[in-house]
């Protein structure tokens, strides 16, 4: 959270002052350390020692900036040995495993935290495994695969007062800070629609999965890597990026992408969950008037809408999300030579007093027309994260749970993912099939109309076939939480 002020003076929230209070209490008192603990406690202590959970590629860069604050990283685990090199070599002090249940079982009083880098489809299975020991988490975007699994670690967070925090950096950035400046002293009105465009997939999408199986790369446990997705062979060239594409493991463009860029929206406009989606899905035609069907693969673009209830007396909201390169109509107030967005991705936030921008991560944000940023002065009232998104967890988990503010706790970062992937059911809808009465083809009855969402019972409530993407059957020997 973050402390503003608005034209009536400096106004404290009660949780912010309830905070402060509570840490200059502890200042007055020492506490000795036998009368603290119960579950989710944390010892004091000068650094925080965190385990890496998927330790390649942005796993890797993840334990990197982890280092950089007060934090030691002491044990490694990760299912693809090669991917681990650069990570084990750096880190030549941190035990290494492969399997993260052995690594919890064996090391969880040697740790404080876990960070989780794997592929969306293990995201939840991992996060909680750890939650459930105490133990503080940052996981990678999106925070998982499944919108159940969202609200369940959304839930943990809160039960087991664990410290949390989801891996999109830009919710610590500046430029979300300065939109929700602009916005709260109204200086575009108030906002009905947003749009948020991405170039992703940069990944094949919309094709069929691989006819021939691939040999098994001799460091990879391939049935580790698998863990809650369905039994399958090995294909090439699926580890370690093309998962994304496909739905077993990944959640696609808009999971990827969505949470770096729907997120300043969902935080400007304060977003809950969705009321409705739709969305409307690119083709793939593999010969003359035969269009292809591949529901294993997630589509070469969309362009999903959410709706949301108002908040606080403001207008509904319509968010459009827009991806593979399909992009929303330049707004009038933007220069025929002057860049929307950051080019392939961006956001357009329509308000009725004016219009504001920004690219990925709500970096570059800006009034339209640009002339107005230089004619524009709004107080700096919104505290900025000069330790940045990684360090601000760091150090919020050696402080202890509800002890300082996070950017993106699973209180914000679950709904926001629910939102994502709500978009997702739309589009996973769109390919729902039923074999036509006459024996003649199919009907897709999931397309051409807006899904109604129930969010308490986390239910469509008038497409029902719709709700097998809420919640996956995960593989036999695979469970979420104990």
């Amino acid at each position: 959270m973050v402390t503003e002020k608005n034209n009536k003076g400096n106004q404290i929230s009660r949780r912010s002052f309830l905070t402060g209070t509570a840490t200059a209490a502890a200042g007055f008192m020492i506490v000795p350390r036998h009368v603290l603990g119960g579950k989710g406690y944390t010892a004091p202590s000068d650094r925080l020692r965190v385990a890496g959970i998927g330790v390649g590629g942005k796993g890797e860069s993840d334990l990197a900036e982890f280092a950089k604050g007060p934090a030691d990283i002491t044990v490694l685990c990760d299912v693809h040995d090669s991917r681990a090199a650069n990570s084990v070599k750096r880190f030549p002090k941190a035990k290494f495993y492969k399997d993260f249940r052995e690594m919890l079982d064996k090391e969880h009083k040697n740790i404080d935290a876990v960070s989780v880098s794997t592929p969306d489809h293990n995201h939840a299975i991992q996060a909680m495994a750890a939650m459930q020991l105490g133990k503080h988490v940052y996981v990678q975007k999106p925070l998982t695969h499944d919108i159940y699994e969202a609200r369940m670690l959304t839930q943990a967070a809160k039960k087991y007062k664990v410290v949390t925090q989801m891996g999109n950096q830009g919710a610590s950035g500046d430029g979300v800070r300065q939109l929700m400046e602009w916005y709260n002293a109204g200086i575009i009105g108030d906002v009905k629609e947003v749009y948020c465009w991405t170039n992703r997939p940069v990944w094949p999408q919309g094709i069929p999965w691989p006819s021939q199986p691939s040999p098994v790369p001799s460091d990879l446990d391939w049935n580790l890597w698998l863990g809650t997705a369905p039994q399958k062979d090995y294909v090439n060239k699926l580890v370690p990026f093309n998962w994304r594409g496909w739905w077993d493991y990944g959640t696609g463009a808009l999971g990827d992408m969505g949470c770096h860029i729907v997120e300043p929206a969902f935080r400007v406009l304060d977003l809950g969950y969705p009321t409705s989606a739709e969305t409307s899905v690119g083709s793939v035609y593999v010969d003359e008037f035969k269009q292809g069907y591949f529901p294993d693969s997630c589509p070469p673009s969309s362009h999903c809408i959410m709706n949301f209830a108002g908040k606080n007396g403001k207008p509904d909201v319509k968010l459009h999300w827009m991806d593979g390169g399909i992009q929303p109509a330049r707004p009038e107030e933007l220069g025929p030579n002057e860049k929307m967005g950051d080019g392939g991705n961006g956001v357009i936030f329509i308000g009725t007093k004016g219009k504001m921008m920004c690219g990925t991560y709500g970096v570059s944000p800006t009034l339209l027309p640009t002339s107005r940023n230089k004619e524009v002065s709004v107080a700096q009232t919104i505290a900025r994260v000069p330790e940045g998104h990684y360090v601000q967890w760091v150090n919020a988990a050696i402080a202890g749970y509800g002890k300082k503010e996070l950017s993106s706790p699973f209180e914000i970062a679950g709904p926001l993912t629910e939102t994502l992937l709500m978009g997702n059911l739309a589009i996973r809808s769109y390919d729902v099939r039923r074999p036509k009465a006459n024996g003649n083809g199919f009907d897709f009855p999931g397309r051409y109309i807006k899904l109604l969402w129930d969010s308490p019972n986390m239910k469509i409530t008038n497409f029902d076939e719709a709700n097998q993407f809420v919640k996956r059957t995960y593989r036999e020997g695979w469970k979420l939480g104990v």
